[in-house]
């Protein structure tokens, strides 16, 4: 029995010995190999969006005529929502658009005119205008320009009021960010020129209207 038992013993050694020789000469497990970098996609601003817009204007009206020539500044406050669309081609860094808006205005402004007063007013200004546009990822400077229309409304106190609607051209530019999601923030300046209205009928003559807008804005791009 006592042979018997150091017979195993044995087998069992040499057993144990072979498969320790064995697993020394398996190849070692190589290191896992880490995944491809994949780099962020590039924001893209492709899209319909609706928005709101908001901030003043700064200008000068020009009276003409043979009774009461005046010339004088306007300022005022406007609000209004934005409308438009952006397209970009996958890797191109320009931008190409269409944005209209329409604000409630509140330019206004008056002056000595002769023995009395003259005022002009603008309650309504629109923009329909194209938009280029050159992308650094979420911020996007840009170029823009087309018409503008709205009214001129005058007064010259005892003498009686005009009204028109006038159109004519705007041109400026901005900076617009991606802020988060679908929402975008903009700043922009644009020139407004309507040329000439309000004509008052019991005298020869209206207004110019021009203005300088400065105003911020909040887009959702769909």
């Amino acid at each position: 029995m006592k042979k018997l038992l150091l017979a195993s013993a044995g087998i069992l050694s040499l057993c144990a010995g072979a498969f320790s020789a064995n697993a020394a000469d398996l190849p070692r497990r190589l290191p896992a190999k880490a995944p491809a970098y994949v780099a962020p996609l590039a924001y893209n601003w492709t899209g319909l969006y609706v928005g709101i817009n908001g901030g003043g204007g700064f200008g000068r009206s020009d009276f003409s005529g043979p009774a009461f020539p005046a010339a004088f500044n306007t300022s005022g406050g406007l609000v209004g929502g934005t409308l438009g669309y952006n397209w970009q081609a996958q890797g191109s860094p320009f931008v190409f658009g269409l944005e209209t808006d329409l604000d409630w205005s509140g330019i206004k402004g008056s002056g000595a005119c002769g023995v009395t007063t003259c005022s002009t007013s603008n309650t309504y200004l629109g923009t329909f205008r194209g938009r280029v546009g050159y992308a650094w990822d979420r911020v996007m400077p840009y170029i823009t320009g087309g018409l503008a229309y709205g009214n001129i409304n005058t007064n010259v106190a005892g003498f009686g009021t005009g009204s028109s609607t006038r159109a004519g051209w705007t041109l400026g530019g901005g900076l617009e960010f991606a802020i988060a999601g679908p929402w975008t923030a903009k700043v922009e300046y644009l020139y407004v020129d309507l040329g000439r209205g309000g004509g008052i009928p019991a005298l020869a003559g209206d207004a110019k209207f021009q203005a300088n807008v400065v105003r911020a804005g909040l887009n959702y791009r769909f």
